[in-house]
């Protein structure tokens, strides 16, 4: 995970094996000022990634600011799709 400016851009895999550590690392960037999430890098998933992208939306939705994701993986639309968000984190640049 990297910041450029107020672009967060996760890479890598996420998964059960290391959700905790990005969701972490996540909330932290997003309470100093990141605001969009570029999850164009990210080459492994699976439903842990769309978890923390809820629990960032919360938190952002909590706290008065507004997020956005970029570049979201097709697996993870699908999986969001399946659990009936996609409306919630599908399209390009959606905005929370």
């Amino acid at each position: 995970m990297r910041r450029d400016g107020t672009r967060l851009v996760v890479s890598g895999p996420v998964t059960l094996a290391n959700v905790a550590q990005v969701l972490a690392e996540g909330a932290r960037e997003l309470s100093t000022g990141a605001r969009t999430v570029d999850l164009g890098e990210v080459t492994e998933i699976d439903s842990s990634l769309l978890a923390a992208m809820l629990a960032w939306m919360r938190e952002a939705r909590r706290t008065g600011v507004e997020i956005g994701f970029e570049r979201l993986p097709e697996g993870l639309v699908t999986i969001a799709r399946l659990y009936g968000v996609d409306g919630l984190v599908a399209g390009p640049g959606a905005r929370h």
